[in-house]
């Protein structure tokens, strides 16, 4: 088990986008997130309180969670310095990078010689199969992007908290390291070979109740060069019942790649809805999720009203406005 509260680390992220791991963290388990740790120049700022290693020693912190998502998951010599000070200090250190800890010399020397223990949370725990096909009981909803970062997990993450409340049955499945640094649990996706890849979400939602829901945690887009791979393995593995389109309509390109614009929700719809249905004939397409963030109110709710009218299902930004219209869509099916 990963200790907790954490002192979150920033590093020299360069943006908001690339903290999205403290970001989640501090978002769905406040009472977990103590402090900020950022190096001279980070972009990034969870308006959370900055602290030293000293300071959140002191403060109680127990684990130094690496909430950065740099491309290529890389450990800097930057980083290094910090890292090795806080094992000295007596903290743990927890990474969903795919640079891992445990393959660090320097770090692993330093964790035996302080007793500290170094959390890869991006690193497969079990034998995972390889995909069959074979429909499952229960229900199964994904959100699907038109680019990463775009706001698949908290999709989900929000969709649970409102059937919690309103007495659905209901799981989170993560598939990210963002999501396992939550909720404790999960599969990370683009650390599995990929032979297996499906085959682990299959393992990760299996039969359940006739009317219990698992929201599965979207991963990169169809349209994403980079990570489409993993996101091909959730739409076959996962089988959904429902897919939800997930938005970032203030971009104008694809997050890393300058060079590709996103697709339009009609296109991200007749894309990946025919291959949903690969695995379950029965699949939909039912809401719309629009990260609104970079909107105001006003034109945000118009933006909305828009996208409804012209895509004939319901929209909302589920963390800002509430996730009860995707909820309602999920019971009317």
């Amino acid at each position: 088990m990963i200790e907790t509260p954490y002192l979150l680390f920033l590093g020299d992220a360069p943006d908001m986008l690339a903290a999205k791991v403290a970001i989640g963290i501090r978002d769905w388990r406040p009472e977990f997130a103590l402090g900020q740790f950022r190096l001279p120049g980070c972009g990034a700022d969870l308006n959370l309180t900055d602290m030293t290693l000293a300071e959140a020693k002191a403060a109680g912190a127990k684990t130094l969670v690496i909430g950065v998502a740099n491309r290529g998951g890389y450990i800097s010599s930057q980083w290094k310095e910090v890292l090795i000070k806080a094992l000295e200090m007596g903290f743990d250190i927890a990474s969903g990078l795919h640079n891992l800890l445990r393959d660090e010399g320097d770090l692993v020397a330093a964790a035996q010689t302080f007793g500290g223990t170094l959390h890869d949370v991006r690193v497969p725990t079990d034998g995972y199969p390889i995909a069959n096909g074979v429909k499952r009981t229960g229900k199964r909803c994904l959100a699907v992007g038109t680019d990463c970062s775009v706001g698949k997990m908290y999709t989900a993450m929000a969709m649970e908290a409102e059937m919690h409340k309103r007495g659905l049955k209901a799981t989170f499945r993560a598939t990210g390291q963002t999501g396992i640094l939550i909720t404790g649990h999960g599969v990370p996706l683009d650390a599995v070979i990929a032979d297996f890849m499906a085959g682990s979400v299959e393992y990760l939602t299996p039969d359940n109740d006739a009317d219990h829901w698992d929201l599965i945690e979207g991963q990169g887009s169809l349209f994403h060069i980079s990570y489409s791979g993993v996101t091909m393995a959730l739409i076959h593995g996962g089988q959904p019942d429902v897919l939800i389109l997930a938005h970032e309509p203030t971009r104008d390109h694809m997050r890393g790649l300058p060079g590709f614009a996103l697709p339009t929700l009609e296109r991200l719809r007749d894309t990946a809805l025919p291959l949903a249905q690969v695995a379950n004939p029965a699949c939909q397409v039912v809401g719309i999720s629009v990260n609104t963030q970079h909107m105001d109110e006003a034109r945000a709710r118009d933006y909305l009203a828009e996208v409804e009218a012209r895509m004939g299902v319901k929209a909302t930004d589920p963390y800002r406005f509430g996730a009860g219209k995707l909820v309602e869509a999920l019971a009317a099916i």
